[in-house]
């Protein structure tokens, strides 16, 4: 019997080493498999996040051969001095303050009508989506260039007359006393065609709305309706606290995007924010600068302040969230 207890010993023992050894050769396993992505992440990510922070403290052009200068805080104050600087600030500004919250405004109009169950809705969703697949393509942006410029649809829309019942009409452009002119190509004009391109990419904060709606238990509006309350009051009182997590995801989702906005200032504007500064946004000067003028150092400090800029931003959100957004236990 002392024979075979100590064979259950060992065999004990074994299994218990066995079983502490398979865990390490798992973890080992996991590590290959994630290695790609580990590669990915510190080469591709963190890495170039490292560099642009060193580099904006130095002064580094890529025509000069000779290494990074450090020069401190410099790159920083001169942004202060720096005129188109603050014209791109201010551009930026504009955009993200009108063009987020009308872009919003229609995704969720839209996401309430889809939401009253027309008959085709999976093709209305596919429709209304596909704008925000393409809207931030150099395709969609030469186009909008062609149909907002002097020869533009847009202008051709205007200037058509109607006949009706053999009465001919007055075109709009004779109305409103207009002379063609191009839409992009007029300072206090450029910038609301770029915010109005913004606006039309309004499918995929739809779809998250309408979701959103999906998720609302329709209990509450039949109480509601039996205690005599209209829709007015209904969206008012149960769809926006309601929706109120989703509204704050599509805003803070929203705003971020809109202060990276670069490809359609860059297509419209040939690349030189014109008509003078009117669409110079913060991310093409940044371009420019890093680019065009091979500045790295400086646009390294602009990529970080915008970054800084942005988490402020985001912060201030989320600060101010607890006054208006709604979660329900």
């Amino acid at each position: 019997m002392s024979g075979l207890g100590e064979l259950t010993t060992l065999f004990r023992r074994g299994s218990a080493e066995r079983a502490r050894s398979r865990p390490k050769r798992n973890e080992w396993a996991a590590y290959l498999f994630l290695a790609p992505w580990i590669v990915g992440i510190l080469g591709i990510t963190i890495f170039p996040i490292l560099a642009s922070l060193y580099l904006s403290f130095t002064d580094y052009r890529l025509t000069r051969r000779r290494p990074p200068h450090f020069i401190g805080f410099d790159n920083y104050v001169r942004m202060f001095g720096d005129s188109n600087w603050w014209d791109s600030v201010w551009v930026t500004v504009r955009y993200v303050v009108f063009g987020v919250p009308l872009q919003l405004l229609v995704a969720l109009g839209l996401a309430l009508l889809l939401d009253r169950g027309l008959r085709g809705l999976a093709f209305y969703r596919s429709v209304f989506y596909l704008p925000s697949l393409l809207g931030g393509s150099v395709a969609v942006a030469i186009l909008w260039r062609q149909v907002f410029g002097y020869e533009g649809l847009f202008n051709d829309f205007l200037e058509v007359k109607l006949n009706l019942f053999g009465v001919t009409l007055p075109s709009l452009a004779e109305l409103f006393g207009y002379e063609r002119f191009s839409w992009i190509g007029r300072a206090d004009t450029a910038l609301w065609m770029i915010i109005l391109l913004h606006v039309w990419t309004f499918g995929s904060p739809m779809i998250i709305f309408l979701a959103g709606l999906r998720q609302i238990p329709s209990m509450y509006y039949e109480a509601a309706a039996v205690d005599g309350a209209g829709r007015w009051r209904q969206f008012r009182s149960i769809t926006l606290p309601l929706l109120s997590p989703i509204i704050f995801f599509n805003l803070v989702l929203q705003t971020i995007g809109a202060f990276q906005s670069f490809t359609q200032a860059y297509i419209i504007s040939g690349g030189s924010g014109g008509p003078g500064t009117s669409t110079l946004f913060y991310g093409l000067y940044l371009y420019r600068q890093g680019f065009e003028s091979y500045q790295m150092g400086y646009a390294s400090a602009m990529a970080w302040m915008l970054l800084l800029t942005i988490a402020a931003v985001t912060a201030l959100f989320f600060a101010t969230s607890r006054f208006w957004v709604f979660y329900e236990d």
